[in-house]
């Protein structure tokens, strides 16, 4: 098994009541609840609107993102899987599509340093 990283893009549902906003989520907690279950969950988050973006030989300090709100990742997943096509399998059940968000899955690059 390998880790592989699930990148949530976009997906957004700013003027959704407190209510809808409570059963999306709960959506969300009873899909990683499954992956918990199956033992295939290893850690995600949302991540927070605000950023800073470091860019440059100078590396300057800028407020960002500044993409569209359709390409922002707003969150991530690592599970196990045996392969990316596993993985990608498992994203498909993912909450986000009913919003019209998108997930990348992504191998993350084991370089023996955990």
């Amino acid at each position: 098994m390998k880790d592989y990283m699930f990148l949530f893009i976009g997906g957004e549902t700013p003027d959704a009541s407190p209510e809808q906003m409570q059963a999306e989520m709960q959506k969300w907690f009873d899909w990683i609840g499954q992956m918990r279950e199956r033992g295939i969950y290893v850690a995600g988050d949302p991540l927070e609107p605000q950023a800073k973006t470091v860019s440059g030989i100078d590396k300057v300090i800028s407020d960002g993102p500044f993409a569209e709100a359709k390409e922002v990742v707003g969150g991530y997943i690592i599970i196990k899987a045996s392969d990316i096509d596993s993985a990608a399998h498992e994203a498909r059940n993912c909450p986000i599509f009913a919003n019209g968000g998108r997930v990348e899955v992504r191998s993350v690059l084991d370089l023996g340093m955990n």
